[in-house]
C-alpha cells in the first residue's frame, strides 16, 4: 500500500517538478510585473486548463496502457514519430535552460561559475539514474525538493506582505488580460513533455487500467495542486516587492525578488529554490522525453536509463559550449503551447477508439471541455504567434 502511495506521490511530483524550472520561476515574476494583481486571472484561468488536460491526458493512457506516442500512431499513422520528434525536441530546449538554472543556483549558494554548477547539477543528476531502482529514487527527490520549493516560497511570499485582497479580486476581475501569459503559463505547466511526465511514469510503474483510474484522476489533481500552490505563492511573493515599487532586476527577475522580500538571507533561499527547481525539471524532462521514443526500437527500452544520463550530457555540454540563449526558455514554453492542441486533440480522439480504450466510456464533461481546451489553446497560440512574428 506504501508502495503505491509513494508512486502516486512521485507522479504527482514528477509532473509538478518538471513544470516548475527555471522558467517556472522567470515567467511567473515577469509577468506579475507587467500585470501587477491581474496575474491572478492568468494563473486561475490555466489551472482550469491544466486539470482539464491533465485528466484528459492522464486517464486514456491508463485505460489504453499505452505511452502517448504510440496511442497517436494507432489515431494516425506516423503522428507519433512526428509528436514525439516535437517533444524531444522542445524537451532538449528546456533541459538546457534547466542545467543552466542549476548552475546559477549552485552560483548563488557557493559562488562557482554557473558553468561549473551546471557539470556538478548535471553530475547529480546522472547519478540517479546510476541507481538500481532509479525511478523510485527519482519519486523520492521530486517529492523531496517539491516540499522543499513549497516551504521556501511560502516563507517568502509571507516576508513579502503582497496585498492578498487585491490578488483574490484580480482574479476573478483583472483589469487586463494578457494572451500570451496564459499560453506561456499553460505551455510551460503542461505544454510538451510536461503532460504526459506522470501519466508515463505511473504506466511504468504498473498503474494502469480502469480499475486504477479513481487514483490516477486523485494523482493528476496533486500534480496540479502542486504546480499550483508554487505558482500562487511566488505570484504572492512578486507582487509584494512589486506593489511596494521596490526594483525588480531584469537580469534575473526571480533572485531580485527573493532578495527585496527577504535580504541576503532571500538571496540565498532563491539558490536553493532554483537548484530545487532546475535538478527536478531537468531529471523530468530528460525522462519523459527519452519515454516519448523508447517505445519505437527495442535498443532504446533496453538501455533507457543510459539514454536519460546521455539527454542530460548533451543538454549540458549545448549550455557549457554555448551558453543559454536568453529567450530560449519562453520560446520553448511558446511552443509547447502550440503542441499542446495537438497532443490533447489526439487523446480525445483516442477516447472513442473502441481497439485503445476497449469499453472504457471517457467522461462527457471532460470530453466537452477537453474540446474547448483545445478549440481555445489553438487559438491563443495562433494569435501569440502572429502578434510576436509582427513586432
Amino acid at each position: 500500500m506504501k508502495a503505491a502511495r509513494n508512486v502516486l506521490l512521485g507522479a504527482a511530483f514528477l509532473m509538478a517538478t518538471s513544470a516548475v524550472g527555471p522558467g517556472f520561476l522567470t515567467q511567473t515574476v515577469v509577468f506579475t510585473q507587467s500585470l501587477g494583481a491581474s496575474f491572478g486571472f492568468v494563473i486561475l484561468t490555466s489551472i482550469v486548463l491544466d486539470i482539464v488536460v491533465q485528466l484528459n491526458v492522464w486517464r486514456v493512457i491508463a485505460v489504453s496502457e499505452k505511452r502517448a506516442q504510440d496511442i497517436a500512431n494507432q489515431v494516425l499513422p506516423g503522428l507519433g514519430y512526428a509528436i514525439a520528434a516535437l517533444i524531444v525536441l522542445g524537451g532538449l530546449a528546456f533541459n538546457i535552460g534547466n542545467v543552466a538554472g542549476a548552475g546559477l543556483g549552485l552560483n548563488v549558494l557557493f559562488g562557482i561559475t554557473p558553468e561549473a554548477g551546471a557539470l556538478v547539477a548535471a553530475a547529480v543528476s546522472v547519478g540517479l539514474f546510476l541507481v538500481r531502482e532509479a525511478k523510485k529514487a527519482m519519486d523520492v527527490v521530486a517529492q523531496l525538493l517539491g516540499l522543499l520549493m513549497i516551504v521556501l516560497i511560502v516563507y517568502v511570499a509571507i516576508i513579502s506582505a503582497p496585498p492578498v485582497g487585491q490578488a483574490v479580486v484580480r482574479s476573478f476581475v483583472p483589469e487586463k488580460v494578457d494572451v500570451l501569459a496564459i499560453i506561456t503559463l499553460v505551455g510551460g505547466t503542461v505544454g510538451g513533455y510536461i503532460t504526459f511526465a506522470g501519466g508515463h511514469r505511473l504506466l511504468d510503474a504498473g498503474v494502469k487500467g480502469p480499475a486504477a483510474l479513481g487514483r490516477i484522476t486523485r494523482s493528476a489533481v496533486a500534480g496540479i495542486g502542486v504546480t499550483s500552490v508554487i505558482r500562487v505563492f511566488l505570484f504572492l511573493a512578486a507582487l509584494g516587492v512589486v506593489s511596494q515599487g521596490l526594483p525588480v532586476e531584469a537580469s534575473n527577475p526571480p533572485a531580485s525578488v527573493f532578495k527585496q522580500a527577504a535580504g541576503s538571507v532571500g538571496y540565498a533561499l532563491f539558490g536553493l529554490v532554483m537548484l530545487a527547481a532546475a535538478v527536478t525539471s531537468v531529471i523530468g524532462s530528460a525522462y519523459t522525453s527519452v519515454s516519448f521514443i523508447k517505445s519505437f526500437h527495442r535498443q532504446i527500452e533496453r538501455h533507457e536509463n543510459g539514454v536519460i544520463i546521455g539527454f542530460i550530457v548533451v543538454s549540458t555540454l549545448i549550455f557549457v559550449a554555448v551558453g543559454r540563449p536568453v529567450q530560449l526558455l519562453l520560446l520553448a514554453g511558446a511552443l509547447n503551447g502550440l503542441i499542446l492542441p495537438i497532443t490533447l486533440g489526439t487523446v480525445l480522439v483516442a477516447a472513442y477508439r473502441k481497439e485503445l480504450v476497449k469499453e472504457y466510456k471517457h467522461p462527457l464533461w471532460l470530453t466537452v471541455s477537453g474540446i474547448v481546451a483545445v478549440l481555445v489553446l489553438a487559438w491563443m497560440g495562433v494569435y501569440t504567434l502572429v502578434t510576436q512574428l509582427a513586432r
